[in-house]
């Protein structure tokens, strides 16, 4: 035979038990059911911490500017605490950066609060609305570049670039 059709000799197609195994093999193989837990008490643990710092400025008496402040504030240190967890983990570590990263941080991050506040906020009061707006927004990517290079000294990986697909 011809060595096209000697290669073509070569490759069988797959039972189709044996391609379906594969195909969910492949579908499943970005999940998996420990690390979703692990997600979700990180979340719980993120949510616990943003409200024992946020409830008890809640009450009556605070101030007005104090109401925005908090979760700006909180939002940059998440910022800052992540890029020092993607820093310092890198992809060493899937785990913990799934639980540290996406749950806790997500939990303790709040981005439904900045988004009312960032269209309420100017409207009452355009002075404090609009850098609000910017230092949660720049203040965060600065926060996470600091925290990525601070994690990166930790880990003693200073000068290593983290492709943005990377990063997630």
């Amino acid at each position: 035979p011809s060595p096209a059709a000697a290669h073509l000799a070569v490759v069988e197609p797959r039972p189709r038990r044996e391609a379906a195994a594969l195909s969910t093999a492949r579908r499943h193989r970005w999940f998996a059911p420990a690390v979703l837990v692990l997600v979700i008490v990180g979340g719980m643990v993120g949510v616990t911490v943003r409200a024992l710092l946020v409830l008890p400025l809640g009450g009556a008496g605070v101030h007005p500017l104090v109401v925005p402040a908090v979760p700006m504030a909180i939002n940059l240190v998440g910022s800052l605490l992540l890029g020092v967890i993607v820093g310092a983990l890198a992809d060493r570590h899937p785990r913990a950066r799934m639980f540290l990263g996406t749950g806790v941080l997500g939990g303790f991050t709040t981005y439904n609060a900045f988004a009312v506040q960032a269209v309420t906020t100017p409207s009452a009061s355009p002075y404090v609305g609009i850098p609000l707006i910017a230092v949660s927004l720049f203040g965060g990517v600065f926060a996470a570049l600091v925290g990525l290079a601070m994690g990166r000294r930790a880990a003693d990986r200073p000068g290593e670039v983290e492709a943005p697909e990377e990063a997630e």
